[in-house]
């Protein structure tokens, strides 16, 4: 775990199992990300935004949910990204147990409805999401998806045709994987090559045809590069992940903080994520700068 540069204002660190970070004032709030480059984006973006609403801003990266949720609740992270579904079901594994069954859906109102509850009494305010979501996605090559006129996964399960995919080795199990493409969409599954989520392997493994189909995310930058084109879920096999700031009701949840984070929804969309990760992990551009360029693009910041 680092301190990211950009709105640092202190030193913050991760120790022994749990989060610490520097003291702080009223006006002062820790933005935490969980690492990887899209929350990293967004935890820049949500800094700006509290920069311009007056708030004085740090950015902690903390990997592990089972770390950084605790201090969320502590108030010693302010806010973080998340994604709707998976931290509801996070959440209820957290209070019901691991076997519990999952309160995460393709229904959006329904998730965030199960979420805001499991968040309430643990002193979390969860903020209305907007429009972009980072579900899973599979992808296919272009060249396959013309030969066989495949736009959507009911195109392909209607195809007959047999389908090998490249994904994690959970994707065996996992509902909204390979089971649910053969109860959903009737896609022949004849098996998993356990290559990763996404992964350049992954994706190359379909590229050369050794596969027919890859597990990635709808936000996924670097398609393009491998050829690749994503397969609608127009069944809605997939969770409701929409991108939520989660906040610590304790310091940030008032109605400044909903409206600043909130000036997000009516303009980011999942193909701007897209193209954000794509400059960051593609064109090697920082995480802060291509958030700033963005906001001020689109009028959020000056």
């Amino acid at each position: 775990m680092g301190l990211l540069a950009g709105c640092a204002t202190g030193p913050s660190l991760e120790t022994r199992g749990r989060v610490t970070a520097a003291p702080r004032d009223s006006g002062h709030l820790t933005v935490g990300s969980a690492g990887f480059t899209e929350s990293d984006l967004l935890a820049q973006m949500y800094a700006l935004l509290l920069n311009r609403a007056g708030y004085k801003t740090s950015i902690i990266t903390v990997a592990n949910r089972e770390l950084y949720e605790p201090a969320l609740e502590s108030g010693q992270i302010d806010v973080v990204p998340e994604y709707a579904a998976t931290f509801a079901d996070w959440l209820n594994a957290r209070v019901h147990g691991p076997d519990a069954p999952p309160v995460g859906s393709p229904d959006l109102d329904a998730t965030m409805k199960a979420l805001r509850a499991l968040a309430a009494p643990r002193g979390l305010t969860v903020l209305d999401p907007g429009r972009a979501v980072d579900q899973n996605a599979f992808a296919v090559s272009g060249a396959y998806a013309r030969e066989h006129r495949l736009r959507t996964l009911s195109d392909l399960g209607r195809s007959g045709l047999r389908v090998r995919l490249a994904a994690g080795d959970e994707c065996v199990r996992r509902p909204y994987c390979a089971p649910g493409l053969r109860k959903v969409y009737g896609i022949d599954v004849i098996g998993v090559d356990p290559k990763g989520v996404g992964t350049t392997q992954a994706k190359r493994s379909v590229q050369s045809g050794r596969n027919q189909m890859v597990l990635t995310t709808t936000t996924d930058a670097t398609l393009d590069a491998f050829g690749l084109v994503l397969l609608a879920d127009d069944r809605h096999l997939q969770n409701a992940d929409y991108i939520v700031p989660v906040v610590s009701r304790s310091r940030a949840g008032g109605t400044r903080v909903a409206q600043a984070l909130g000036a997000l929804n009516s303009v980011l969309t999942t193909q701007d994520l897209a193209s954000m990760n794509q400059q960051v992990d593609s064109w090697r551009r920082l995480p802060q700068d291509v958030a700033r360029t963005y906001l001020k693009d689109k009028g959020l910041l000056k």
